[in-house]
């Protein structure tokens, strides 16, 4: 009797450890389905405070990296996903997959190089100086690292990355730069004398000192870099598909409408 009991036991035993497996194939099954289907969707973050190239049109994100990001989506056959996150988020989050690539006027440089791969350069960028009307500072040569002034920069741009480094090496030092979450930010503190100038994209400056009256652009350029996409090291696949749909938009004449659409040949 005792010995029936024990084999009854070993049986209902294997009979739960095979549910169990069953389970667990079942699950890895729904698992595998929705990893499937989300490889349709082509997640980009950007941070829509960097117009012509982000913003917000009511609800909706416009600019030239959303037409473009779109563009590479219908040629990937996949649909585009946006995912608006302060910029100094973007390179850890494509790094560690959370967002499939990084569209946001993102200059290539050595310490991004070692987070996430680049595409190829869709379009070039360049850093200018703003200052209110009747400022001291009349050309490049008037901005100091010597305590005097306060300049103001978007956070992990390469605006910050550039002025905050030392005199030595071309910058204005750490403690001569205020950091700020976006553009509009350190603008906002140029109007209200925080800072006394403020490093960043021309399209964005033309368009912030539109919108403030008393604001000019210094009549030089700061820097000029190249502006690409950041993709997942781990993502080789991705990479390669963006650079071929990049180079179609180049080749058929689409990339340059969208620029051109948002930034008018002057």
């Amino acid at each position: 009797m005792k010995k029936s009991i024990k084999i009854i036991a070993v049986v209902m035993a294997l009979a739960l450890v095979i549910c169990a497996f069953a389970a667990c194939g079942g699950n890895k099954e729904k698992e595998q389905t929705k990893t499937n289907a989300e490889k349709n969707t082509l997640v980009m973050a950007t941070n829509a405070a960097f117009p012509p190239y982000e913003f917000k049109d009511g609800d909706n994100f416009a600019g030239i990296d959303v037409e473009v990001a779109q563009k590479i989506a219908e040629k990937l056959d996949m649909t585009l996903e946006i995912k608006d996150v302060e910029f100094g988020s973007i390179i850890g989050g494509v790094q560690t997959g959370k967002f499939d690539m990084g569209m946001a006027g993102i200059t290539v440089n050595e310490e991004r190089l070692q987070s996430v791969n680049f595409t190829e350069s869709y379009a070039t960028g360049v850093q200018v100086v703003i200052v209110k009307e009747g400022s001291s500072i009349k050309s490049l040569d008037d901005l100091k690292g010597d305590g005097s002034m306060k300049i103001g920069v978007q956070q992990d741009t390469t605006g910050d990355i550039y002025a905050s480094d030392t005199v030595e090496n071309g910058g204005y030092g750490e403690d001569n730069v205020i950091r700020y979450k976006t553009g509009a930010d350190a603008v906002q503190a140029l109007n209200s004398d925080k800072v006394q100038a403020v490093i960043i994209d021309n399209e964005p400056a033309k368009s912030f000192v539109a919108a403030n009256k008393g604001l000019t652009i210094l009549d030089a350029e700061w820097a000029v870099e190249d502006y690409a996409i950041a993709v997942s090291k781990d993502n080789p696949q991705l990479l390669e598909d963006i650079n071929k749909a990049l180079a179609e938009l180049k080749a058929d004449g689409t990339l340059d409408k969208i620029i051109d659409k948002y930034i008018p040949a002057e």
